[in-house]
């Protein structure tokens, strides 16, 4: 049976035609029907927000509480400084006073002995230098109980840390440098030192 070709309807026009001027061309269904398919996105879409990932922005009232919220704790912080230094120096004041109490407690002997060598210097007037020395050796050994002892020694090397020279002189039985006499006794080691002991020093040759 012969096939005949498909004659083409004059009311249908051929999409391989081209349209006539000032017509219409009718869409194909090949082409994108909207933009979304088109990979152009939707005319109604809208671009995501900065907040939009991280939820909404905060309001100024919670940027008000926040702010009133660090100046309280750091009001309370400084509060609390204070409050520590007055308590340092309430310590410190109290450290200072029952050292200077144990200090004259620990003299408070020495008075009374001084007290009894007076008391007893009418009726022997010998017995009172022998109360003054028994005073000041009672003193002296207080002093070296607070960590202060005494120095008062002859005929060591003279040592600047300890020794304090007010004189030179010129003495042919001690050697060059030592001391030869002390005119002031010297209290004290390194930093603990209350004072140098004032000496005079051989001279040297």
């Amino acid at each position: 049976m012969p096939i005949h070709p498909r004659e083409s309807d004059p009311a249908v026009p051929d999409p391989a035609d081209p349209a006539p001027e000032g017509a219409v061309r009718p869409p194909r269904g090949d082409l994108p029907r909207s933009g979304r398919a088109a990979g152009t996105g939707s005319d109604t879409d809208e671009e995501p927000g900065p907040d939009a990932a991280g939820g909404p922005a905060p309001s100024e009232d919670e940027h008000t509480a926040e702010l009133k919220e660090l100046e309280d704790r750091w009001r309370r912080a400084l509060a609390d400084l204070d409050n520590l230094r007055k308590r340092h120096v309430r310590e410190l004041e109290r450290e200072r006073m029952v050292e200077r109490s144990r200090t004259a407690a620990a003299f408070l002997p020495v008075v009374d002995n001084l007290e009894l060598a007076l008391t007893h210097a009418g009726s022997d007037p010998g017995a009172i230098v022998e109360g003054v020395r028994a005073v000041r050796d009672q003193a002296v050994n207080v002093l070296e109980l607070l960590g202060y002892p005494r120095h008062a020694e002859t005929g060591v090397a003279f040592d600047p840390a300890r020794h304090e020279v007010v004189g030179v002189v010129q003495d042919p039985d001690a050697p060059p440098g030592t001391v030869v006499e002390v005119l002031r006794p010297g209290y004290g080691d390194g930093e603990r030192q209350l004072r140098p002991a004032a000496v005079t020093v051989a001279k040297r040759e």
